[in-house]
């Protein structure tokens, strides 16, 4: 199965956590062989690997996401899944921080932020984003 948006009830179970509090988000994704947009975007026919459009949706996405309080506090790229199926490799994993819950939310429903999530859309062919709150263990 894939996984590339939240759906409504993930993006409900979401809200109802609390709001302001500070937030991380653990990033598991994995790529597409090829990108694929829809029809009428502009990299329709670019015949780019899902990595790259990954690429483009970060750059494209950076400035939104530090407009809204954004950081990226670890980045790796997976090199075995140890513990769990081996199917569920990724090619990158990351942990974002939001200075809480809203700034996530605000993120989403920026114009400029959804413009530029059909790269992302595009090159993703599944991930996993796991609402986490920051503390000691």
């Amino acid at each position: 199965m894939q996984y590339v948006d939240p759906d409504r009830g993930q993006l409900e179970a979401f809200r109802a956590l609390p709001i302001d509090d500070p937030i991380e988000m653990l990033n598991l994704i994995r790529y597409r062989d090829l990108a694929e947009y829809p029809d009428d975007h502009a990299c329709a026919s670019a015949g780019l690997f899902g990595a790259e459009a990954y690429r483009r949706y970060m750059i494209a996405s950076a400035p939104i996401f530090a407009r809204h309080g954004g950081e990226i506090v670890w980045k790796g790229e997976p090199q075995l899944v140890v513990i769990g199926p081996d199917a569920e490799a990724w090619d990158m994993a990351f942990v974002a921080r939001y200075p809480d819950a809203r700034a996530f939310l605000a993120m989403l429903a920026d114009p400029e932020y959804r413009e530029a999530a059909a790269h992302r859309r595009a090159g993703v062919q599944t991930s996993r984003l796991i609402r986490m709150f920051p503390g000691e263990t």
